[in-house]
């Protein structure tokens, strides 16, 4: 059978998301390859609790900052050029923090892979429209999500194994191979695609969007550790929202505005940014209170309570995966309700977990919200990009992506608190020496080492039936919020459109590319 111009320029472009996928991997793992890896540098380099926060934060108050005018960037100077540049950038800040001698080098490190993986992630989306057509588009985006996901549970499978056989700098080591290939496989399958006609870089603008991003995201990063009485808390929260106003208000001025808020006239696109963040919201939240519980409460090590996320990884698969066949059925706005009504159902079910209760049970919620994510946020992607202009894809993925990011520091943070709080309540310390009921307050992890230290089983049984109605809490206010968006979107969002005929010719439906 012989290969035709057309299937040669489908494989390869089907080559070149697996090249995006790759990155996006490397970036999912990143994000929680530290959680098993900040008690190894806290001994190996003699470390700070407030070094390792800054360890952890700098790489996302940095990455949440640079999503918006890289977008901009991308669509004015080339996507493929700018998303070559920002691998450069995370691949070799990624070996800088390998070779760190100290925190602060380790900090700085993990602020330039803040900057090359704010670059990769709108680029790597504004891409999908210019190299896939709309009937193909949709399976594009559930690859392109799912390989995100999939980094997610990796993060802490990967570095478990990595500590365990190496050194402290493995876990940064590891992203350098991984993007070089996927860097190599972009620039050789991937073309090049931009819009001269985007505005120039919109100084003001940035400023304004990075400064207020940056205070926005620290300080809801912070106030579950410091307080939300805090007096740089409140400065941070507050100056960023302030900037935040500003610049809304600036853009609104200009007529080429680099974040372009009119977009959000647009009800269908509008419902799904926000279907798409609460996905983002509830993933996020989910794995920042599910790891603890599966570790302390049912006694699993870091790498099995990596396998044990794996339900939900391969639930989004496969709802991620159905859409593509489903959504030329249905259209896109049934499939989002529905793997909404199944986010609060598999949350709901969540939210009645036990401190006695088997693994079986939590494979089977976390299956059922897996699959809700898969459903919901493929679709809600997909309408998105088929929304957005073909001159500002590059700047609409990168407010796309700026919402959710900061939507899930918000979720992380706020289930974080009210997981706090309830646990706070609910802990017995009765009879604890001042110190040891400071340590067991502050977390189930100190509870767990102040228990083993003295010997105390009430104490232990005590944190993890606190910490399990913490997280029932957690869960059931992320439920609310998905129960009450699929309504919302219901009523709202645009009737689906229905999918053009089989017979439409993928080069028809290409957006302009730019060679």
């Amino acid at each position: 059978m012989s290969t035709t111009p057309e299937t040669r320029g489908s494989a390869r472009r089907w080559w070149g998301l697996g090249a995006l996928a790759l990155s996006l991997l490397a970036l999912g793992f990143d994000l929680t390859i530290l959680n098993v890896a900040l008690a190894t540098l806290s001994a190996d380099l003699d470390a700070s609790t407030s070094q390792l926060q800054w360890i952890v934060d700098s790489y996302v108050l940095v990455f949440a900052a640079v999503l918006l005018p890289a977008g901009l960037l991308g669509d004015r100077f080339g996507r493929k050029r700018l998303l070559l540049a920002g691998m450069a950038v995370f691949g070799l800040a990624s070996l800088g923090g390998a070779l760190a001698d100290g925190p602060g080098s380790v900090i700085v490190a993990r602020a330039f892979m803040g900057v090359g993986a704010g670059i990769m992630m709108p680029l790597s989306m504004s891409i999908l429209p210019a190299i896939f057509p709309p009937h193909e588009r949709t399976r594009a985006v559930a690859i392109w999500s799912a390989s995100m996901a999939l980094g997610l549970p990796l993060g802490p499978l990967l570095g478990g194994w990595l500590l365990e056989h190496f050194w402290w700098g493995s876990i940064f080591l590891i992203n350098v191979p991984v993007v070089a290939v996927a860097a190599v496989a972009v620039a050789l399958l991937l073309p090049e695609s931009r819009d001269t006609s985007v505005p120039r870089l919109d100084v003001v603008g940035t400023l304004l969007s990075v400064a207020g991003l940056t205070g926005l995201v620290y300080g809801i990063t912070e106030g579950p550790a410091d307080g939300w009485r805090d007096p740089v808390i409140v400065a941070a929260i507050g100056g960023g929202l302030v900037l935040l106003t500003v610049f809304v208000l600036w853009e609104r001025r200009l007529a080429q505005p680099m974040m372009d808020v009119t977009l959000f006239r647009d009800p269908a696109f509008t419902w799904a940014v926000i279907a798409g963040t609460l996905g983002t919201v509830v993933m996020a939240g989910t794995l920042f209170v599910l790891p603890q519980y599966l570790q302390v409460v049912q006694g699993n090590g870091v790498f099995d309570t990596g396998l044990r996320l794996i339900p939900m990884l391969l639930g989004l698969m496969v709802g991620g995966l159905a859409t593509e066949r489903l959504t030329a059925r249905t259209g896109h706005k049934p499939l989002i309700v529905t793997g909404l009504f199944l986010l609060a159902a598999g949350l709901g079910w969540g939210a009645l977990t036990d401190t006695g209760d088997a693994y079986s049970s939590t494979a089977m919620w976390l299956t059922v919200l897996g699959l809700g994510v898969g459903l919901t946020m493929v679709p809600a992607m997909d309408v998105v990009l088929a929304r957005l202009p073909d001159d500002q894809a590059g700047r609409g993925s990168g407010l796309v992506q700026t919402l959710r990011q900061t939507g899930g520091a918000l979720g992380i943070a706020g289930l974080g608190s009210l997981l706090s709080v309830v646990y706070r309540d609910r802990v017995d310390l009765d009879g604890l020496p001042a110190e040891a009921a400071g340590q067991a307050r502050d977390s189930i992890g100190g509870a767990a080492a102040v228990a083993e230290r003295l010997g105390d089983g009430r104490l232990l049984a005590s944190a993890q039936d606190a910490y399990v109605h913490g997280m029932n809490a957690a869960l059931a206010v992320c439920a609310l919020g998905a129960l009450t968006v699929a309504l919302l979107v219901w009523i709202f969002q645009p009737p689906p459109e229905r999918a053009r005929p089989a017979a439409d010719s993928p080069e028809s439906d290409h957006e302009h590319v730019a060679s």
